[in-house]
């Protein structure tokens, strides 16, 4: 049964109505991840840009954005209405996505990437922090499993969906967005319910600033490195000046009374230890996913729909394996061994890649790593999101969530810009099978070191409740939901 005391008077709003709203922003976010990895190699071709490092800017321009400005919108989604800032989150993704569609050169698309990304940074935390005000502490952890798994669903549409939708027209995976982003406004302005704001502090506008900076240098370093040189004074200028910045915003976060990302998170070693993870995890995962996809399509040839049906078994796994038998391990033997497990999942997958992808066919190169990186996804993400969350009190659920999902998001801007690196310009077959197993041994060690770091940090810290879940911190009751129409 839905607690009453979460719900507004209108019986017919219940905290299931608010999940699905809330799955169905961050599946139309996911889905645009996935298609837009299939179309890369098009895109390429039609904007008359071969260089991968300049063309990682799709990818990175949008990631770096994304990841920058989900902590500095999730502090208005928990000072702010959840609900309005859901709906301008879902209007800009969605004017954004017809702007990249008509896109006439690389630049043009990078810069409406850019605003698409703001749009998703709006939607993702105040998803979220609706999802977790609708339900009870008991059950928010399910819940929210849930929410992360529909990225899941949306994995496994996107390659193939992304690969339909190319071969007529690689606009068309930023089309697609259009129709199903104006029925999710029309939905979301008659079904969601009001969810009011907490007295937080105002965002902490340096603190973004200095985030976004030092990200986005750092990853600039990593892609052209291989064009301007590893020595040369503008690689390196980017490498350190991105790393001081980051270190410059740490500090920041440190000393100032109003971070963007408050250091009191991270007393709970649960909390700690899961993000910290998350940011391995994400590096291989987008390394991963960019590898295959330039396998298949670049150095074997295949079209951009075999490439779609060809990844789509891994990220079907990750539902499956997150409803099915996620919630239960975490049950059974906490969340650390199973995030740890699912991380294995993930190198184990990469590793066998580079051991037999370059020299096997298909079923028995590919496939087999595809799997175990499904259920590996399935595993570890749903988890390490819901382990992180189950530690926030109400008037930090949008900000801590979206300090988790800015910590994945850069994440996968640096494992995109890594591998840019390792692959560099192969010009033969020989030549790109020794790169992409570079590529895939880096990606495992990156799952390994997320492994170690989850078995670690989340099981030396954090209280934990019969299951295996973390306790909640105590904090004051939630504020309930409220109908529109009161």
């Amino acid at each position: 049964m839905d607690s009453p005391s979460q719900l507004g008077s209108r019986a017919s709003i219940t905290p299931r109505h608010v999940l699905l709203l809330a799955c169905a922003g961050v599946v139309l976010a996911s889905l645009d991840l996935f298609i837009v990895n299939v179309a890369l190699p098009q895109i390429a071709v039609d904007l008359h840009e071969p260089d991968l490092g300049r063309l990682s800017w799709v990818l990175n321009a949008y990631a770096i954005v994304y990841a920058a400005l989900l902590v500095l919108f999730g502090r208005l989604a928990d000072r702010y209405r959840r609900d309005r800032g859901f709906l301008l989150g879902l209007a800009v993704f969605t004017l954004a996505s017809a702007g990249c569609a008509l896109a006439g050169d690389l630049t043009t698309l990078v810069a409406f990437r850019v605003v698409q990304a703001a749009g998703a940074a709006l939607l993702t935390p105040t998803s979220l922090g609706l999802v977790l005000a609708a339900y009870p502490p008991h059950r928010r952890t399910g819940a929210v499993r849930a929410w992360t798994a529909s990225g899941g669903a949306a994995a496994a549409l996107g390659p193939v969906l992304g690969g339909l939708l190319v071969e007529v027209n690689w606009r068309w995976v930023f089309l697609v967005n259009v129709p199903l982003g104006l029925l999710g406004i029309l939905l979301a302005r008659r079904r969601l319910p009001v969810v009011p704001g907490h007295a937080t502090a105002a965002p902490d506008v340096l603190g973004a600033a200095l985030i976004t900076l030092g990200t986005g240098a750092l990853t600039l370093g990593l892609v052209q490195g291989r064009t301007w040189g590893w020595s040369a004074p503008g690689t390196a200028a980017a490498l350190v000046g991105g790393a001081g910045l980051l270190v410059a915003f740490a500090v920041h976060c440190a000393r100032s009374r109003n971070p963007l990302v408050p250091p009191a998170l991270f007393t709970d070693g649960t909390y700690r230890g899961a993000t910290v993870a998350m940011a391995a995890f994400s590096a291989a995962f987008a390394a991963m996913l960019l590898t295959v996809v330039l396998w298949l399509q670049d150095v074997r040839g295949w079209s951009p729909l075999a490439a779609g049906l060809a990844i789509a078994p891994g990220p079907l796994m990750v539902p499956l394996v997150s409803f099915g038998v996620g919630g239960r391990l975490v049950a059974r033997f906490g969340p650390a061994a199973v995030a740890a497990a699912g991380c294995a999942f993930l190198a184990s997958a990469m590793a066998w890649w580079a051991v037999a992808a370059p020299t096997h066919s298909y079923p028995t190169g590919l496939l087999p790593g595809m799997l175990a990186s499904g259920v590996g996804v399935g595993l570890a993400l749903p988890t390490l999101m819901a382990a992180a969350a189950a530690t926030l009190p109400p008037a930090s659920f949008a900000t801590g969530s979206a300090v988790v999902s800015m910590v994945r998001q850069t994440g996968m801007a640096l494992g995109v810009a890594l591998v840019v690196a390792v692959l560099g310009a192969p010009t033969t077959f020989d030549a790109s099978a020794a790169a992409f197993r570079r590529g895939w041994w880096t990606a495992s060690a990156l799952a390994a070191l997320a492994a170690v770091t989850a078995l670690v940090l989340m099981r030396s810290g954090g209280r934990q409740v019969a299951g295996g879940v973390p306790a909640p911190q105590p904090s004051p009751v939630a504020t309930p939901l409220t109908s529109r129409e009161n």
